[in-house]
């Protein structure tokens, strides 16, 4: 199995991460997520969560009767999703599942990509993905929008540091986030643009059906926080951002995308 790089290690062993999406603006990556996946997955089914986590969305397809195993390279994630009802939990590394050929109904993929720069190893870990989902099975692809932190870094306003604004537009020039150990940003990253992680997916033998853009410009408002401590202004916000997911000209604005795609019988 390939050794996840020390810094990324370091960077999920801190724990965050099982709360990231449980407070703050990233509440609508959570819910924009759920939203989608209910949409494309079949009432049951065998998943697959690679790269999942502490479990963050194995933890509800389990409670809505989906059958899921995880997989996590982070020993940290892996003892906090064996706790959860319903799941699975095992180490491992979406280069190399350990995992029978078509043996699930769906392969979620919703983080193992940010960190793989290289682009051979983005097509070995789509092809793995590819390798143990049934024919006509789904798999579900989430990358991180090459714009993203350019938008993240201008709404916190720290575009203005120099130091933060020289790796910022390096990364939208190539998609390539190392940042210093003294940066209080993101860890060793790549960031896609919409139609490359199309051309990647298609490369890995699987037929791309749609994309949708998670947050919209949502996230860039002052006030969502807020909204989405309200139900009724929640719901009227995942229905607004429903209305341009899939929308070619806007998918970029979006910090993530979800990327769709069968298995060719």
């Amino acid at each position: 199995m390939t050794v996840l790089p020390d810094e990324i290690l370091a960077y999920y062993e801190r724990g965050d991460e099982d709360q990231r999406l449980r407070a703050g603006v990233e509440r609508l990556e959570y819910w924009r997520t759920q939203d989608v996946l209910r949409r494309l997955l079949p009432a049951t089914a065998r998943v697959l969560d690679v790269g999942g986590g502490s479990g963050v969305h194995a933890e509800w397809l389990a409670a809505e009767g989906h059958d899921v195993e995880l997989i996590d390279p982070v020993p940290l994630h892996v003892a906090q999703a064996s706790r959860l009802p319903g799941v699975t939990a095992r180490a491992g590394n979406a280069l190399d599942l350990d995992v029978a050929d078509e043996s699930f109904d769906v392969v979620l993929l919703l983080g193992p990509l940010y960190h793989l720069t290289e682009p051979a190893d983005r097509l070995r870990a789509l092809g793995e993905a590819r390798r143990v989902a049934r024919a006509g099975g789904l798999v579900v692809v989430a990358t991180i929008s090459r714009f993203a932190p350019l938008h993240d870094v201008l709404r916190r306003g720290r575009y203005f540091d120099a130091a933060v604004r020289d790796r910022v537009e390096t990364s939208v020039a190539t998609g390539a986030h190392r940042p210093r150990a003294t940066d209080e940003l993101f860890t060793t990253a790549y960031f896609h643009e919409p139609d490359e992680i199309v051309g990647e997916v298609g490369a890995a033998g699987l037929d791309v059906t749609q994309q949708y853009g998670l947050e919209g410009a949502a996230w860039l408002i002052s006030d969502v926080d807020s909204w989405l401590d309200d139900p009724d202004r929640r719901a009227d916000v995942l229905r607004a951002l429903r209305l341009t997911e899939s929308a070619p000209s806007l998918r970029g604005v979006s910090a993530h995308v979800l990327t769709a795609a069968r298995r060719v019988p």
